[in-house]
């Protein structure tokens, strides 16, 4: 039997939990979302970023190692909310990019993403999921976690270049990309199902996709 690893890429509010869940119930695999320990450096960080976002980072990318090694153990098809690639690529780039990250940090930081992840079978399909701007406060707003309200535009801007920039130039596995601004896979079945036949069409056929 045939057993997948697939990960759901994307910006902040852009859907990929609710993916994730949809898919996983649909197909009987076992979802996968974002590890809760909590970061002991995340107070001081908010505090002072400059200081501490080297930390900060050190310890989500620490986590994220873990949390995909342990995936890479499982006798099952998996389907993963967001991935190590974006730590670095997308948040830690983007505090370095801010100025909140020094250069001597991002380099060490960066070294050991790079390293550590060429250590790692990547997923067998990357699935990134954009959306526009106004569309991503659309769902924030709806979904209503107080925290990412105050979150402004132009960062979600910068994420999202960030985002395109990556997907474009990742070779880890094939990527698939999906615009989602007129899709609604939870009101809409049919959407869903639009979805899925994307992924599986990627899948056929691709015999070295496959985990032994």
């Amino acid at each position: 039997m045939t057993h997948y690893f697939i990960t759901i890429a994307g910006n902040i509010g852009v859907g990929k939990s609710t993916l994730v869940e949809l898919l996983s119930q649909k197909l009987g695999w076992e979802p996968v979302f974002e590890a809760v320990a909590e970061n002991p450096y995340l107070a001081d960080f908010y505090q002072d970023m400059e200081r501490w976002s080297f930390h900060s980072q050190v310890f989500f990318l620490s986590r994220r190692l873990q949390q995909h090694y342990a995936l890479l153990q499982q006798n099952q098809s998996i389907i993963q909310d967001r991935s190590v690639y974006e730590d670095a690529e997308i948040f830690a780039r983007n505090l370095y990019q801010q100025g909140h990250m020094s250069e001597r940090d991002w380099g060490c930081y960066f070294e050991l993403y790079q390293t550590m992840t060429t250590l790692l079978k990547p997923p067998h399909l990357m699935i990134y999921l954009r959306a526009s701007v106004p569309t991503l406060r659309q769902r924030i707003i709806h979904r209503g976690r107080d925290y990412e309200q105050a979150i402004a535009d132009s960062y979600l801007m910068q994420l999202n270049g960030l985002y395109d920039s990556w997907a474009a130039s990742f070779r880890k596995c094939p990527v698939l990309t999906i615009e989602t601004n007129n899709l609604n896979y939870v009101q809409y079945e049919d959407h869903l199902e639009q979805i899925w036949h994307m992924i599986e069409h990627r899948l056929e056929g691709r015999d070295y996709l496959s985990l032994k």
